[in-house]
């Protein structure tokens, strides 16, 4: 196996995290629960390849192929594979997962276009919940959590009690740069408070490998961080990209994706501003503003 091909981890009996290094840009994880005689996925994948290769990997744990998945949130890298295992599952999201990936599209192909994502059908959620709901799989119980608006305003965290497993989707980048474009950035200090009140031990973030809640602390650093200066460059009247290109990103130098800040720092201007949590943002400029912060190159899907 080289470092660039997906594993499975499994944390517990009857739970499965399939992890795409190294977690960057379109490499999201997924996962999967199941009791010998039902499956349910968490996510699946950026193109159809990957989606196969993830299908693969479920059959190769010896279980069977999924009845349900559930979506952590709209975003392509987590839902482009839905098709691919919609035939015989139920797709279940948030409300608002539904009605943002409807609205998306084939977002990731305009972003990317040189990409080859595969034949991918948009496949949004068949049932959908507003605040939680609780699946059971045997004497598994499975808990889909509404955590508020944080990456987007559709997230759900998938909580395993008895295993005391939690997956995070995009509320946690392990060893990457948090992204909040698309959500709030006050909404994922509130999500990191409820994840805390879960108790977990085991954290599958929905990028980057396996940790444990520490990762919430210094999730919770970087979101501070952001409020700080933004804060204090508004006050200036700098415009997010002048306080990105001057800050010193000390102990977040070294995670994945750098060029996030900006973006991070658009979403923070806009609720100083007063602006609802997850109010549209201007996403071309939001994106034209990364790519200055990536060194003038456009960033890079890596699926």
């Amino acid at each position: 196996m080289t470092a660039e091909e997906p594993y499975v981890v499994q944390p517990a009996a009857g739970v499965y995290a399939y992890v795409q290094p190294d977690g960057g840009w379109c490499l999201n994880n997924a996962g999967f629960v199941s009791d010998g005689g039902r499956t349910l996925l968490i996510d699946t994948a950026a193109t159809e390849r990957r989606a196969l290769a993830l299908r693969d990997a479920v059959l190769a744990a010896g279980v069977p192929l999924p009845r349900t998945v559930v979506n952590t949130h709209h975003h392509g890298d987590h839902t482009y594979g839905n098709g691919v295992f919609a035939p015989g599952a139920l797709i279940l999201g948030h409300d608002n997962a539904r009605s943002e990936q409807l609205a998306a599209g084939h977002q990731l192909e305009m972003i990317w276009p040189a990409n080859d994502f595969g034949a991918v059908e948009i496949t949004p959620p068949d049932l959908t919940y507003s605040d939680r709901t609780t699946l059971h799989l045997g004497d598994t119980e499975v808990r889909v959590v509404h955590p508020g608006v944080a990456h987007t305003t559709g997230d759900s965290v998938v909580w395993l009690p008895e295993r005391r497993i939690v997956f995070t989707g995009d509320l946690i980048f392990a060893g990457g740069t948090p992204f909040l474009a698309m959500g709030s950035l006050s909404g994922s200090l509130r999500a990191l408070e409820l994840l805390r009140s879960l108790g977990a031990e085991t954290v599958v973030p929905g990028h980057g490998p396996l940790t444990d809640p520490s990762a919430y602390e210094s999730t919770e650093r970087y979101l501070r961080y952001v409020a700080e200066l933004a804060g204090e460059g508004r006050a200036k009247g700098l415009t997010p990209l002048e306080v990105a290109r001057r800050a010193e990103l000390g102990e977040f130098a070294a995670w994945r994706e750098s060029e996030r800040l900006v973006a991070n720092l658009h979403r923070a201007y806009a609720e100083l501003a007063g602006e609802p949590e997850g109010a549209p943002l201007d996403i071309a400029a939001v994106l034209k503003d990364m790519t200055v912060m990536n060194g003038g190159t456009p960033i890079l899907c890596h699926a």
